[in-house]
């Protein structure tokens, strides 16, 4: 698998905000993974599924032992493994902050943009956490 300069976390429900993140960071000069740009569509024609299956309200619904659930797991884990650093775009959803764990595990410097919902000790894995977007585009042209 390619390596990445960041992994592109987020909400699917939020995924314009996530998708214009991810375009931040590239026009940065940064490589990114980002869930939104896995295709699916060969899994999905293979498993005799069609596009709707991968809306949020849909696999919410579908047990663990899925085929589509652990083939979503199985490329998020990989783009996780194959990236430097970890950024999720707040507000974002359970499997997002599980993420950010699984990264701080991994030993991948974690960072977050936009505003925290709440206070949650345990953002305390963030080496940053930008207010928002311009923030976060000053931080990467300093970065390079």
């Amino acid at each position: 698998m390619q390596k990445y300069d960041f992994f592109i976390a987020g909400r699917w429900r939020n995924r314009d905000e996530v998708a214009a993140v991810t375009q931040i960071v590239r026009d940065a000069g940064f490589t990114a993974f980002c869930f939104l740009e896995n295709d699916y569509t060969e899994f999905l024609e293979k498993n005799g599924l069609d596009a709707s299956a991968m809306e949020s309200e849909n696999t919410e619904s579908m047990s663990l032992d899925h085929p589509l659930i652990q083939e979503i797991y199985k490329r998020d884990i990989e783009g996780q493994e194959a990236s430097d650093n970890f950024l999720v775009v707040l507000p974002a959803g359970t499997a997002a902050h599980m993420e950010s764990g699984i990264s701080y595990g991994m030993g991948k410097k974690c960072y977050a943009v936009g505003a925290p919902e709440k206070t949650e000790t345990l953002y305390a894995i963030f080496e940053e956490i930008f207010e928002d977007n311009t923030a976060l585009q000053a931080w990467l042209a300093n970065k390079k």
